[in-house]
């Protein structure tokens, strides 16, 4: 698979100009543009990538969203999602391609992106800034809120679907406001996305009271896993793969059973161990405080957001839920610290 870690069309980036004027400029140009987002997609590259779509063929351009994984549940129900393709991007058959919360390009999982003009708009820490035009803004709560201020830089007006979109892209990144990346300029945001026809009440609904049954059943079966160091602070669940089997559900249903163990009184950081294979688990982090969770990641390779990231470990079960987490307080024993790509 190409990591993207060269910029295949050699040409030199315009420094001279902002990223966000650079993008505009490049879609006004462009006649056939592809968009993406990151392997187990989520509702803020969801959704903005279909704002985007939606915005981009209200400027008479052809638009395609293509990834590489298939829409998770509750998003899947949702009309506008049957426009999603899975699958991937085929060579020379778009102008530009923008990925999505993608810290390079094969976390994409696209093997073909060789050649095409590539912007990249992100709001990770963990970033490689690969493409030929970077827009990387940690400090934004959601890339929904970057798409928001390209539609404004594009002139646009926007319609009550490109609205709902952009919406429901930064209440699902931000919890439905509850998170450490909801900031003013996110409520700035959504309350101009309201104004334009954006239903909250209707988001809302969709995205947190519409689970199904065995979602329902399979947080009981993860939360019976509960551990807890001794100080407290950090907590483990795990999802084992005959759970997700036997209810017939897949991983990428899963991102949001973390929720309730965060709730849990003096605690800093959650480790959710989700088996992919045998002795393969995909650690995802949830913390708060000055507990910085892409710091964590890097350690172990990974990567993400300060308080949002994930990791892949290796080995077996009992050693790893032992020994991560010892690792892990120590790290945060030490001064606060944010992670390498931070300061770049």
């Amino acid at each position: 698979m190409n990591n993207g870690s060269t910029n295949s069309s050699n040409r030199p980036k315009n420094v001279a100009a902002e990223p966000l004027d650079q993008i505009a400029k490049k879609i006004q140009e462009s006649r056939r543009i592809a968009i993406t987002s990151h392997l187990r997609p989520d509702g803020d590259s969801l959704c903005t990538s279909l704002a985007l779509a939606f915005a981009a063929e209200l400027l008479n351009k052809e638009a395609a969203v293509i990834n590489k994984d298939k829409t998770p549940y509750p998003f899947r129900m949702f009309p506008d999602c049957k426009k999603i393709q899975i699958g991937q991007i085929y060579p020379k058959a778009f102008d530009a391609v923008i990925l999505l919360e993608c810290a390079d390009v094969s976390r994409s999982g696209q093997e073909n992106l060789d050649g095409y003009f590539k912007i990249n708009i992100d709001h990770h820490y963990s970033n490689d800034r690969y493409a030929d035009i970077d827009w990387v803004e940690p400090q934004v709560s959601a890339v929904g809120e970057m798409a928001f201020a390209l539609c404004r830089k594009l002139e646009m007006a926007l319609t009550p679907q490109i609205a709902n979109h952009l919406y429901c892209a930064i209440v699902s990144d931000t919890g439905s406001f509850q998170f450490s990346n909801t900031t003013a300029k996110a409520f700035e945001v959504c309350h101009q996305l309201v104004q334009a026809g954006a239903n909250p009440i209707q988001i809302s609904e969709a995205l947190f009271h519409n689970n199904l049954p065995e979602k329902v059943k399979l947080l009981g079966q993860v939360l019976s896993t509960l551990e807890m160091n001794k100080a407290g602070d950090i907590a483990v669940i795990t999802m084992f793969r005959k759970d997700l089997q036997a209810l017939h559900l897949s991983e990428i249903d899963t991102e949001d059973i973390t929720t309730l163990v965060r709730s849990i009184k003096g605690i800093s950081v959650v480790l959710f161990f989700k088996e992919m294979d045998k002795q393969t688990f995909r650690v995802s982090i949830r913390s708060k405080g000055q507990a910085h969770a892409a710091a964590i990641a890097e350690h172990f390779g990974g990567g993400g957001h300060a308080h949002a990231a994930g990791f892949t470990v290796y080995g077996p079960y009992r050693r790893l839920i032992k020994e991560i987490p010892k690792t892990i307080e120590t790290l945060l024993r030490k001064a606060p610290a944010g992670p390498r790509i931070a300061s770049t």
